[in-house]
């Protein structure tokens, strides 16, 4: 019965692609202009800085589909090292250490790695 839906694959991977990207956006955003609205404003030339503008330049390559392999690797190594410098030091659960995110956009962004954008990208084959 779900074999049927196998055809919507390609936009079943470009939805998860574009809401990924949006939300990772959203971090960017959130470090380097404060919106939505944020605890803190790191400076630009510092690892805080530097993880905002990944997510903002990654996050919108990751979006349009354009250059999405090469993005979604940064993207995922970036997560990688931010769950294990700013989260695990805590604990080592993600549910203790709130980097349940990090760990899941880690992930998704592995997966875009190895799957490519799905339909609706620029780079579409």
């Amino acid at each position: 019965m779900f074999d049927r839906l196998s055809v919507y694959a390609p936009q079943a991977l470009a939805v998860l692609r574009i809401v990924a990207a949006i939300l990772f956006i959203l971090h960017g955003t959130q470090k380097l202009i404060g919106f939505p609205a944020a605890e803190f404003s790191p400076p630009l030339m510092s690892l805080f800085g530097l993880a905002g503008l990944i997510e903002i330049v990654g996050g919108l390559l990751i979006l349009v589909g354009f250059f999405t392999r090469p993005a979604a690797f940064i993207a995922a190594g970036e997560m990688a090292v931010a769950y294990w410098m700013a989260h695990a030091p805590s604990s080592l659960f993600p549910s203790n250490n709130g980097g349940d995110a990090a760990i899941l956009f880690c992930f998704v962004f592995l997966y875009l790695v190895f799957a490519g954008p799905g339909a609706w990208s620029v780079n579409k084959k």
